[in-house]
């Protein structure tokens, strides 16, 4: 009777259990990886796991990260109700009295002060709708200039030098489909085995099919594992080691001169710089012993095709503009680009990374990547948006810029979206003192963060599971991302939240949108023309075609697999190269005898940005619960520090507290923080606030600093 008893309530069970599937994409890496979420439901409860779907980009793979990103939207901690900050604590409000808060202080602090007291800080993990939005809300709402965003601390080098060297910037210049037929692959500064591990059989296949990889890399890491030749440079120096590699690809004449002749401007310039240069001189720099420097120059001159990847090891340095434009410089001059399996790919961060700095809210940058400095550009999405041209606002500065103004009483208030600038940016401890001094801080998101603990006002942003809209890969290819989960609470979309501002303050016949798909509509129209022209993408091909290569500019355009296979997009149709200086214009940090270590940062593969996602789930927080710096044992000898020990770290800007952690592979004068934690573990408090002349990129990767373990010993 038992068994019987045990076999109809198993039958009962089954019985009820249903099973509801939600199609989406990867919220963390710019490799926008497809997923579903499939939701069980169960007598007593529901469980979710995470599986990939079938796509152009990552053809169905996950990694760790993405397989467990449904942990965050669904923690308990998520934000569901507006909340006020009020006697130092936050407390629920209605959406209603959020909205009458928000138009009270605007109304004030603008009428007192300008409308360029209020600012807005952005993000590269938004939708391109809400990308688009938010630079629309800032300068026709606010009619502020100050608004830029934290993509400005991952991909602002890449994209200047993309621009300068070929006229526009997308992240790639292929698609990723001709990796593993390439015959020489340069990897410089990146990661991507624990950053974006599904783009890592591209490169595994390019092996396999014999290409020759190289790695540039001051440490080994999954990436350097699969390389032929890892060059273990200094941190800093490599628009040193790329003029190393020029001179000998000009000495040994592995040049494509016709290439050369019809295409680029500037060789000669180039030619002349490098060949003043001294072998000894950039070898002392970079502590790459010459040899490789052959080796290296050698294997890409002398294969028939080759691609140059770059990532923040390269670009998040006050020289990283002039840096990738010295890859590119090598590039060009052996004419492997705009032909199939050449070309370049700067390895975007985060989800958006792309999409999110072509729409306007850089700085300098109206939809379509125009400039805000353009008459022309101007009178087009003036005429778009219904506005007079004089009313819209002109340049403003960079992120970190706006957080000197805000320190300075000259931005006195502060629109957040999706960002947590207190633990990204560098000299951290500045920045979270210049945002205490902020009279008015509105923050959206989905978790308290660091920055959102400063706020006045949190209002609760959705997540990827439950925000539908276009994301823009690291290939630029753009995605439309379902997300039909339903929403807990009062939590609302950012572009909703935009709009239900804009309304208070007697905007709403600019931002009366229903749908993230009207918004990309108007988009399509503001880009249309533009060098980022998205007017011939519409949400029924993306459904249809599973993604779209920009530029594409019709209906029936199929979209750009490939760029400049006939033209540059400089006005003349030329590349531009420029001769690159050994020596940064900005001083980086230099090694002394009080910080003799070079310090730079990076990321783990659990983990993404400043961890507030990511360190809400339980499988990843488990893989990497707390930070640690990585130290060749023989350094660590020397300073008297033993493995998983915890050791201060200080810089002239800071001191933390971390783990010691003992590797092999990395260079014995150089220690390496991960950056996804704050406060006291927050290695962005030992990085400079120097910026990068060109594009206002900090210098991440190279900082000086000493170390010694946090509990002094005791002698016996």
């Amino acid at each position: 009777m038992t068994e019987m008893l045990l076999k109809y309530f198993r039958e009962q069970q089954k019985q009820a259990e249903t099973e509801r599937i939600y199609n989406t994409q990867c919220p963390y890496c710019s490799m926008q990886c497809k997923m579903q979420l499939v939701e069980q439901t169960h007598v007593k409860r529901k469980t979710y796991k995470t599986i990939g779907r079938d796509n152009p980009t990552s053809q169905g793979r996950l990694c760790i990260k993405g397989m467990n990103a449904h942990q965050h939207p669904l923690h308990k901690d998520r934000i569901q109700y507006p909340l006020l900050k009020v006697n130092g604590e936050f407390v629920k409000i209605s959406w209603r009295e959020a909205l009458d808060y928000i138009k009270e202080h605007v109304t004030e602090i603008q009428e007192k002060n300008g409308a360029d007291a209020l600012g807005v800080y952005g993000s590269a993990s938004i939708t391109n709708e809400e990308a688009y939005l938010l630079g629309k809300f800032a300068r026709v709402a606010l009619k502020t200039k100050y608004i830029d965003y934290n993509g400005r601390l991952c991909m602002s080098a890449a994209a200047s030098a993309a621009s300068k060297t070929f006229g526009m910037d997308r992240g790639f210049t292929n698609s990723l489909q001709e990796i593993p037929f390439t015959e020489c692959i340069m990897l410089a500064g990146t990661n991507i085995a624990e950053c974006q591990p599904t783009i890592m059989p591209y490169f595994e296949k390019a092996k396999e099919n014999g290409a020759f990889i190289i790695a540039i890399d001051p440490r080994e890491t999954g990436t350097t594992k699969i390389a032929d030749l890892h060059l273990k440079l200094k941190p800093g120096s490599d628009a040193a080691l790329a003029n190393g590699i020029l001179k000998v690809i000009i000495e040994e004449n592995y040049l494509d001169e016709r290439f050369l002749q019809e295409r680029v401007n500037g060789f000669e310039e180039v030619m002349q710089y490098v060949a003043s240069l001294e072998f000894s001189v950039i070898e002392e720099i970079t502590g790459v012993p010459l040899e490789k420097m052959y080796q290296a120059a050698r294997m890409f001159g002398q294969r028939e095709t080759g691609m140059i990847f770059t990532a923040r090891g390269v670009e998040q340095q006050t020289d990283g503009s002039a840096a990738v434009q010295n890859f590119l410089n090598i590039l060009l001059s052996v004419g492997k680009i705009g032909k199939p399996r050449c070309g370049y790919g700067a390895i975007t961060g985060q989800g958006n990374g792309q999409g999110a700095r072509e729409h306007g809210q850089k700085a300098d940058q109206l939809p379509g990547y125009r400039s805000i400095e353009n008459h022309e550009h101007r009178m087009y999405i003036a005429d778009v948006w219904n506005i007079e041209e004089k009313d819209l606002p002109r340049k403003g500065v960079s992120a970190y810029e706006m957080i000197e103004k805000i320190h300075d009483g000259e931005i006195k208030g502060l629109f957040l979206v999706c960002s947590n600038p207190t633990a990204s940016n560098p000299n951290a401890n500045f920045v979270k003192k210049a945002f205490e001094k902020l009279e008015f801080l509105v923050v959206a998101d989905m978790f308290e963060s660091e920055t959102a603990k400063l706020a006045n006002l949190i209002l609760p942003a959705s997540s990827y599971l439950e925000d539908e809209g276009t994301m823009t890969n690291v290939e630029g290819r753009v995605t439309l991302r379902e997300a039909s989960f339903p929403r807990r609470g009062e939590i609302k979309h950012d572009w909703e939240i935009l709009c239900e501002i804009a309304k208070v303050l007697g905007k709403e016949e600019y931002f009366s949108f229903s749908s993230a798909e009207e918004i990309f509509n108007e988009l399509r129209i503001a880009s249309k023309g533009g060098i980022a022209d998205y007017s011939g993408i519409t949400y029924e091909r993306l459904r249809a075609e599973k993604g779209i290569l920009w530029p594409c500019r019709s209906l029936t355009d199929k979209g750009t697999e490939r760029l400049f296979e006939t033209r540059f997009a400089h006005s003349d149709g030329k590349a531009m190269m420029v001769p690159v200086s050994n020596q940064a214009i900005v001083p980086k940090a230099k090694i002394t005898k009080k910080y003799p270590l070079y310090l730079t940062t990076g990321r783990v593969v659990s983990h993404y940005l400043t961890g507030v996602q990511t360190r809400k789930s339980a499988s990843l927080s488990a893989r990497n619960f707390e930070s640690f710096m990585e130290i060749h044992p023989s350094t660590a000898k020397k300073y008297e520090i033993s493995n998983q020990e915890l050791v201060q770290i200080e810089s002239s800007y800071g001191r933390i507290v971390v783990r010691s952690k003992f590797s092999e592979g990395i260079r014995p004068d150089t220690v390496f923080v991960p950056f996804h934690w704050a406060d006291s573990q927050n290695v962005n408090n030992l990085v400079s606030e120097k910026l990068d002349p060109a594009c206002k990129m900090p210098g991440f990767k190279v900082s000086a600093v000493n170390i010694s373990p946090s509990v002094k010993r005791s002698s016996y």
